[in-house]
């Protein structure tokens, strides 16, 4: 009778594990995504600055930021 409850942990601890490696599957894939996206932000980033700063003009710096996009 208890060779039945054992494979029932079995399962449970299967289903866990796959569980586990789901996220951590996801985690990777986002982490991965974002990864790419540092060098555009940084580019808005230099943008924004130079707005502020004055070295280019409202219509120069929507025609940026759009093509940024």
């Amino acid at each position: 009778m208890m060779g039945c409850a054992s494979a029932g942990w079995i399962w449970v601890w299967f289903a866990m594990i796959v569980l586990l490696v789901t996220v951590v599957a996801g985690v990777v894939v986002w982490s991965i995504s974002n990864r790419r996206s540092p060098q555009g932000g940084d580019a808005r980033r230099i943008l924004d600055e130079r707005f502020a700063r004055g070295e280019i003009d409202e219509e120069e710096y929507r025609r940026r930021r759009a093509e940024l996009r």
